[in-house]
């Protein structure tokens, strides 16, 4: 994809691309723990007979940690394909479409 000028800048525009649809993906995800904002459970099978509590509690530090991990993991998984990308040929990547 070497339409956008040096590889630099083509690997800049791909690897933009991938973190705005992961902070995507980790706003979706933050949004989808709120519910279970101070959720209560406890589970008590266990062989010694003791209860086991969970309380959950979903604060702005961990939905700040949670978007931080998905844009690093969007930046991890994507880097080796977006500088594939960049290197190909535009009549190249069109024809292995």
């Amino acid at each position: 994809m070497k339409i956008a000028g040096t590889i630099l800048a083509s690997l800049g525009i791909i690897l933009l691309a991938l973190l705005l649809l992961a902070a995507a993906g980790g706003a979706l995800g933050c949004l989808l723990a709120l519910p279970i904002n101070g959720y209560s459970t406890a589970s008590g099978q266990t062989a010694s007979f003791s209860e086991v509590a969970f309380a959950f509690h979903v604060s702005v530090a961990l939905l700040g940690m949670g978007v931080g991990f998905a844009l690093l993991m969007g930046l991890f998984g994507g880097l080796l394909p977006s500088y594939r990308a960049a290197r190909l040929p535009i009549t190249s990547a069109l024809r292995q479409a």
